[in-house]
């Protein structure tokens, strides 16, 4: 083990890198890639470190982490010695407007923005480019310091409210496929599901939502109940990712034949899909798996 190495805790003083950002970025991301004690606890390299503090001087001029994670040691030297006015991002007016109306805890004003820009654009487009732009964007600025953690959970709170009350507007579903959507137990994410939900709807599709963390034993009982066609989870980047695949072969194994099993969010994004296991990398491609399904169940002529 190496000796010269730091605590989780000298990193984030360091670095000015919080704790959690840090673990999530593990997760996420691969990197950092920490040693343990004989505590089990945390320990990171010099040049880890090192490299930390170049990514946290790009995220100050604006980059987003999800580039400078996966980037490679001369990649992220260039940056560094561009012209700051070279490096900064360009920020969208609206995902601007959203953050700073968290920061400034203004509820109804972001209810207000949130709810007159899915009127204007409707509410396929606004789940599918705005809502995903927006959940980028301010998981970005919580991962940059930018947000804490209680404004992180307002502006979560606020777009599940909106999507919940969109879906009760929308007609009921009553077509095929049956979809039952939940998520495992300790992912308590729901918005992934919400927005998978409104897509579906609006296409048709008889969704039944569980909510989060159904025990793995009760989703085959669910999808009976139901008669589903088709069980979709959610996993988001914040749960185990070594976890995923073992919990979806489980799951596959306990589902009979003829049910689908769909896995989405950025959980599982990086994952070899298991046998019997359809990994859907994007929104659009949950559209796209709908109407590959229903070709391959069409009623013959």
């Amino acid at each position: 083990m190496n000796t010269t190495a730091f605590t989780i805790g000298a990193v984030e003083r360091d670095t000015g890198l919080a704790k959690d950002t840090l673990r999530v970025w593990e997760r996420r991301y691969g990197f950092p890639r920490p040693e343990r004690d004989a505590n089990g606890e945390r320990l990171y390299p010099v040049d880890q470190v090192e490299r930390l503090r170049l990514i946290k001087r790009l995220l100050d001029q604006g980059f987003r982490p999800g580039r400078l994670l996966v980037a490679g040691d001369e990649e992220l030297a260039t940056l560094v010695s561009a012209p700051a006015e070279m490096t900064a991002a360009p920020v969208d007016a609206f995902l601007r407007d959203v953050i700073d109306r968290v920061k400034a805890n203004d509820v109804p004003g972001l209810r207000a923005a949130l709810n007159q820009t899915m009127h204007r654009q409707g509410l396929q487009q606004f789940v599918l480019d705005t809502v995903a732009r927006l959940n980028e964007a301010v998981g970005e600025a919580w991962m940059r310091g930018e947000f804490e953690v209680f404004e992180e959970h307002l502006y979560t709170e606020q777009m599940q409210s909106l999507l919940r009350q969109a879906i009760a507007a929308l007609p009921a579903g009553r077509g095929s496929p049956r979809v039952v959507l939940t998520t495992v137990p300790d992912e308590q994410h729901v918005l992934g599901l919400l927005m998978s939900e409104c897509l579906l709807t609006l296409e048709g599709a008889t969704c039944i939502s569980l909510g989060t963390q159904t025990p793995i034993a009760d989703i085959p009982k669910a999808a009976a109940a139901h008669a589903a066609d088709i069980v979709a989870l959610s996993f988001s980047a914040a749960f185990p990712a070594r976890q995923v695949g073992p919990l979806l072969e489980r799951l596959r194994a306990l589902l009979p034949p003829e049910t689908a099993l769909w896995a989405g969010g950025a959980g599982c994004q990086r994952l070899a899909p298991p046998a019997g296991v359809l990994i859907i990398g994007s929104l659009g491609a949950a559209l796209d798996a709908l109407a590959e399904w229903r070709v391959a169940h069409a009623p013959e002529n």
